[in-house]
């Protein structure tokens, strides 16, 4: 019997490599190896290291530029350089004794070069200190604007170029990473510095409250905020608090309460317009998946978060996810045109916060409806 013709030019398993078989799981052509076409994991992976890539290198420029910014002279680091050749003897000799005055000499160094970075500069009388602002400050969290975050600003031309303005915005990402961004923001497509109202647990704690005050920040309360607007400072108030930063992953993007009004009352017995913002991205950054309430309450805290890398991966669960952010500041609401008088007011403060709150709210989808990935954009 005449069995099957077989074409033995072709190998039994089909096509010869790279002659047209394609694997089903993407669509790179089977034997083209890297000359075909890469698969969408293959370009969200490249897009990602570009994105390390850049933030790390802006993060080394920032940090050249504070340093060159310090007032760090031959007398500073004169101690430093004794320490060096102390531990340097030691070592060679094997003579510890030697280290006995290197916790003192370490001690002293460090409250020389803290003098030079936080003291010598004028601040006004609530501690800000504008050179620290645009020296050290801004230079630290801009790599994260630019290069991790990638934050994309609109509506810039809406913050005051001179006069006062009170710019709401609402608040999320367990960390109130959104501030600092916010900050950058307004000073670097704004031109303004950005007084911040913080909470009082930023300003209570020890390490956080004299870099939050020479950096801008003062305590949300209403005489501090009134003052700064008839001082004529551009003004930034989270009117959720600590609602919207630790509210569920679930609830992202739902505005929370914001409260009383207090803020409202505030712009106008300043007479001071009212700039709405909304962000959208930092919901993402850290995505809270519950809390541990036994250790918040232990450790004094709001909330103490259960993330997807928190507590799970310890120091590294610190770091946020490099969400794209878009920062948009609306068209502001006008308080000029009403009497001072208005702030004591409950229908008038209600009826702005409502329209503060609407216009935030419908900005945030309108953005979200225009975001076609978390991390791209």
């Amino acid at each position: 019997m005449k069995g099957p013709e077989f074409d033995l030019s072709q190998p039994l398993g089909g096509p010869r490599w790279g002659e047209g078989r394609r694997d089903s799981r993407s669509d790179r052509v089977v034997g083209e190896g890297f000359l075909g076409a890469t698969t969408s994991s293959d370009a969200a992976a490249t897009e990602i290291g570009r994105i390390v890539d850049d933030f790390l290198g802006s993060m080394r420029a920032a940090l050249g530029q504070v340093l060159e910014a310090l007032p760090v002279d031959a007398e500073t680091l004169a101690p430093v350089r004794d320490i060096a050749r102390t531990v340097d003897t030691a070592l060679a000799t094997g003579d510890v004794s030697m280290l006995s005055g290197l916790v003192d000499s370490i001690q002293t160094a460090g409250e020389i070069v803290a003098a030079r970075v936080t003291g010598g500069y004028e601040v006004d009388e609530f501690g800000f200190d504008e050179h620290f602002h645009r020296t050290v400050w801004l230079p630290l969290w801009r790599p994260l604007f630019e290069h991790w975050f990638r934050v994309e600003v609109i509506g810039a031309e809406n913050i005051p170029a001179t006069d006062s303005g009170l710019i709401v915005s609402n608040h999320a990402g367990v960390l109130p990473l959104d501030g600092l961004m916010t900050t950058v923001a307004v000073n670097d497509h704004g031109g303004r510095p950005l007084r911040l109202l913080a909470a009082d647990l930023a300003m209570t704690l020890p390490v956080s409250a004299p870099f939050a005050r020479r950096a801008g920040a003062t305590l949300a309360c209403a005489a501090d905020a009134e003052r700064l607007l008839e001082a004529g400072h551009v003004v930034a108030v989270w009117p959720e608090g600590f609602k919207g930063l630790g509210k569920p992953f679930a609830d992202r993007y739902r505005l929370q309460r914001f409260g009383r009004g207090g803020f409202v009352a505030t712009a106008l017995a300043a007479g001071s317009p009212i700039i709405p913002c909304s962000v959208v991205g930092s919901e993402e950054i850290y995505p809270k998946l519950g809390e541990i309430p036994a250790l918040a309450r232990l450790l004094g805290l709001p909330y103490m978060p259960i993330t997807p890398t928190f507590p799970l991966l310890g120091g590294l669960g610190g770091i946020p996810l490099p969400t794209k952010w878009t920062m948009e500041f609306g068209e502001p609401i006008e308080t000029g045109h009403l009497s001072p008088d208005a702030a004591d007011d409950p229908m008038v403060v209600f009826e702005i916060t409502d329209q503060v709150r609407e216009t935030i709210q419908n900005t945030l989808f309108r953005n979200l409806a225009r975001r076609s990935s978390v991390f791209f954009g």
